[in-house]
């Protein structure tokens, strides 16, 4: 088993209404066809290593934020303003690659939805609404989670998955 991880990043989108922007993967997708996910894709080493370093060190700050605001303009064409930190979650592909996905939200972008071709429709839905698509593993959580953060509701992790 490798050591090394894919890092993803995915980005649940709140418009001025508190609707979450949900949109469909494509049918002829390897991975989740058809399913309901939110604009996301993996950290690529072209979202800082082709940039002036931040740090004597050669370091590059901020690399997760460039490489979500790429992705949600690249699958949806909105402009990410901002983002928030929401949850990191873990797990092994069919080929045994460890992933690791962090989670963002943002309600401040700007711009107007184009799908790209591995994205067939996009809907804002209502965290109730949300329920009714066969959104990917995971995604209603975290939409739960940020309505309950954008309520002022803090979400105890600890103990959540114990058995």
């Amino acid at each position: 088993m490798p050591d090394l991880h894919t890092v993803s990043i995915t980005a649940i989108l709140v418009n001025e209404d508190g609707k979450f922007l949900i949109a469909k993967r494509s049918d002829n997708l390897e991975r989740w066809p058809g399913r309901w996910t939110v604009p996301g894709g993996k950290l690529e080493k072209n979202d800082y290593a082709n940039r002036e370093h931040d740090t004597k060190a050669g370091q590059w700050y901020n690399v997760v934020e460039d490489s979500i605001k790429r992705e949600v303009r690249e699958e949806v064409g909105l402009d990410l303003l901002d983002v928030e930190y929401l949850v990191s979650l873990a797990f092994m592909r069919k080929d045994n690659t460890p992933t690791l996905v962090i989670s963002l939200y943002s309600k401040n972008f700007e711009g107007d939805i184009k799908l790209n071709d591995e994205l067939v429709d996009y809907k804002w839905v209502s965290l109730e609404e949300a329920k009714n698509y066969d959104l990917i593993e995971g995604i209603y959580e975290e939409i739960e989670l940020v309505n309950k953060k954008l309520n002022g509701i803090k979400e105890d992790w600890k103990g959540k998955y114990d058995k």
